[in-house]
This record gives C-alpha cells, structure tokens and sequence, in this order.
C-alpha cells in the first residue's frame, strides 16, 4: 500500500478520534514535513483540511438525519462551540448546521472519502546524491500550505529586484526553499540567495540556516510550471523504488544564474533530503 493510500484508510477509520498530522505521519512510518509535502501533491487537499471537511460532511449526514442537538453535532466534529462550528460549516458547504437539518440545502456537496488522484508521471532526469555542507539562505519570505501556495510566485516578483545585489551573496544561484514546517501542515518558502553573512541584510528578509545533509538532486526537464509533476514522481515512483527515505529537513530548489523561463534558458536542480532506509 502506498503513503498516501494508507493515510487516506487510517484518517477513514480514525476519523472519530483525535487526529493531527503528527499522528497520521506515524502510521505511515514518514515525517509530518514529507507527509504535507506528498499529500497534497497526490490529492489535492492538506491532511488536516480534509480531516476537517470529512468530519463536516459526516456531520451534515447526521443533521440531514434531523439530529436535534447542534452543539452535540459539533462535539462530535471536534468543535468546541457551536459558533466555532456554524462558521467552519458556513465556510466549506454555504449553509448553517440548521439549514441542512431543516432540508434547505439544495445543493450542498458533501467531501467523499477520495482515493488517490491520478496524476502523470514522468521520466526523470538522472539522479545525483550530494553531501552538502551548511549554509544559509536570505530572502522574502512568507509561510504557505502545499495545497494553498499561490502566493510564492508574488514572492519571486517581489525578491527579483534584490538579485544581484545583496550583501554577502556568495554565488548568482537562487533558491526556493521550503523549511521551519508546522503541525498544522504549513511551511515557510523563502525565495532568496545564499549569503556569507546575515549581517546587513534588507529590513523585510528572512535568513535560514540549512545543516549539513544528505540529498538526492534531480534536474527538473520543463517548464517551471511543470515542477509538481517532477516532485510527484519522485515522491510516489522514485522514492518508494529506492533505498532511500525522507528526512525532516529542509529542501529547496536551485536556479542557475541565466534561469529564465519566458525565454527557455536556464535550468532548476531539486533537492530532496534523504537517508538510506532503515532495515526492519
């Protein structure tokens, strides 16, 4: 069974227990990082978006069934109160708890149990593995879920000025780095450059110091906007087939100095952190 297959049965059977992205990361023997990442990737929702939109539309059946405690419906859900509750139901379905109980909800769509999305492998590039020592990356940044990141590329708008003149800037490669995740399945992205010195830097830049790691390098082939479907394969195809696995570390993109997409020139390495598999 697949990561993301066994996520989606153990969230099904679990669904009336706590749940958080930690524990649903144990069961699938992944860190809650590598989890946020292929979940999304895979089926189009966060871990803890779908837990919540599943115990809704659980919760919605039971008041179609004309249950008569509100409140009771939302313990159950894993609210704490009933405003709580109303507002997060309003949000995802665009009616009250009491529309639907009363039969008003014409056209509400309940969020069935998914199975994995079909997505498109491809035909990676030859991969390469690299020691690389720490570092640090200075940029804009600002934090993001995987399956909500339309704003990384205002980001990229916003730090293109700054290229080429930082202070301290090592070398004319930038890098999208993905690091600092939360429980609750989100990330920070800081589009930014490697620098000597975090000394000196403009007011609105954040800095991020990456350890030593190991990582496995793949050169994405296409355009930018094809770049899901590189991590996709990696983390449902190449992965799985490897003797290797994630590790709870940063990964990031790195574009060479002449990237530019509009023109087709330049190119963007992955680097995906990893360790050998532990033997069982």
């Amino acid at each position: 069974m697949l990561n993301i297959e066994r996520a989606l049965w153990y969230i099904e059977l679990e669904l009336g227990s706590h749940l958080d992205l930690g524990r649903v990361a144990r069961h699938c023997n992944m860190s809650p990082f590598a989890l946020a990442r292929l979940f999304p990737l895979s089926t189009g929702w966060s871990v803890m978006r779908y837990i919540r939109a599943r115990r809704l539309s659980q919760a919605a059946l039971t008041l179609r069934r004309g249950a008569p405690d509100i409140l009771q419906v939302a313990l159950d859900a894993g609210y704490g109160s009933h405003e709580a509750f109303t507002r997060a139901f309003c949000d995802l379905f665009g009616f009250t708890p009491k529309q639907v109980r009363e039969h008003e909800d014409e056209h509400l769509s309940l969020v069935e149990p998914l199975r994995m999305k079909e997505r498109k492998l491809i035909t990676l590039s030859e991969p390469r593995f690299e020691t690389r020592s720490e570092f640090f990356i200075a940029g804009l940044g600002d934090r993001f879920t995987f399956d909500r990141n339309e704003g990384i590329v205002s980001l990229w708008q916003a730090f293109a000025p700054y290229i080429g003149r930082i202070p301290s800037q090592v070398n004319c490669w930038n890098y999208g780095l993905c690091c600092n995740p939360e429980e609750d399945g989100s990330f920070e992205y800081i589009a930014g450059t490697e620098v000597s010195s975090v000394d000196s830097l403009p007011p609105a830049f954040r800095y991020f110091k990456v350890p030593q790691q190991n990582y496995v390098v793949f050169r994405h082939q296409g355009h930018i906007s094809t770049i899901h479907q590189t991590f996709f394969t990696i983390f449902n195809h190449w992965l799985p087939e490897s003797e290797y696995e994630l590790v709870d570390a940063a990964e990031f993109e790195q574009y060479s100095s002449d990237f530019e997409p509009s023109q087709g020139k330049g190119y963007v390495d992955v680097w995906i952190p990893l360790a050998r598999a532990q033997a069982f």
